[in-house]
């Protein structure tokens, strides 16, 4: 029997890849428990949570944290009610333009968002709505469409229709069919595209930026003032505080979608 011979080359390039998607993350996750950390030392020289106490002790911290909260989940909330009834329709319909349609939401997610926020920006100051809450969620609300969109498209195209047509067959209306069916079928996937809309929402910059300010201040933007004066640990700090939980948010979504699901969606 011939022995396999061990892919060295490739194991060498997977080492690099995970080098380096893990070696940024795992440096901020350093420096938020770092007190002193100076060139050349490889580790920190001393450890501690003094930088934590610093960020958790401000009452500018706060209010940013329960805004960003706040915003992504109206954001979020608002575009799968107006998301997921629409793909049931790209699923169940067909009409004129409706592949058009679809691929139009992957061609808005191809232009630079900043340049079209600069066009929001300028729509809604003659409308009064940059830097109030609503102004800023209508904007975020486009970060979540090509999630709510695909995803549920791909679940409810999933679901054979003969499912529904059996409850037709035995009486049931086309609601309690939606409901006790179709519903429950197509759940995990809904909740797969609502948790990643939500964290994409959370990291969402430009729009907090353009359309909020200066009376909207979301944690992403404290870290780029933190940033641009130069505290390390503090914006270390400030982000772990984001990634960690949307991290946790994103294992909770491998347990809903598969990747033949998003597969079937980016083909319906």
């Amino acid at each position: 029997m011939r022995r396999s011979k061990t892919p060295f080359g490739g194991l060498i390039l997977l080492a690099a890849m995970g080098l380096a998607m893990l070696g940024p993350i795992m440096t901020v996750m350093v420096w938020a428990f770092a007190v002193k950390w100076r060139y050349p030392n490889l580790v920190p020289s001393e450890w501690g949570l003094k930088y934590w106490h610093v960020i958790l002790g401000r009452s500018t911290v706060i209010e940013p944290i329960l805004t960003s909260l706040a915003l992504t989940s109206v954001a979020t909330t608002l575009a799968a009610l107006i998301c997921w009834p629409a793909a049931y329709a790209f699923a169940r319909l067909q009409f004129p333009g409706r592949q058009l349609l679809l691929f139009s939401f992957i061609a808005a997610n191809a232009v630079p968002k900043f340049t079209l926020f600069v066009s929001i920006a300028v729509v809604f100051l003659q409308l009064g709505m940059v830097g109030t809450f609503w102004g800023v969620v209508m904007v975020q609300m486009l970060s979540a469409i090509l999630f709510m969109i695909w995803i549920p498209t791909a679940a409810f195209r999933g679901i054979p229709p003969a499912l529904e047509e059996a409850g037709f067959d035995l009486g049931a209306s086309r609601l309690r069919v939606f409901w006790s069916i179709t519903l429950p079928q197509a759940m995990p996937a809904l909740a797969a595209s609502y948790v990643l809309a939500f964290v994409a929402i959370m990291f969402e910059v430009d729009s907090a930026l353009l359309i909020g300010a200066p009376k909207i201040t979301t944690m992403p933007l404290l870290m780029l003032s933190l940033s641009a004066q130069v505290i390390v640990q503090e914006a270390a700090v400030l982000c772990v505080m984001i990634w960690v939980p949307c991290f946790a948010l994103l294992l909770l979504t491998r347990r809903f979608m598969s990747s033949k699901g998003i597969a079937q969606g980016f083909g319906a």
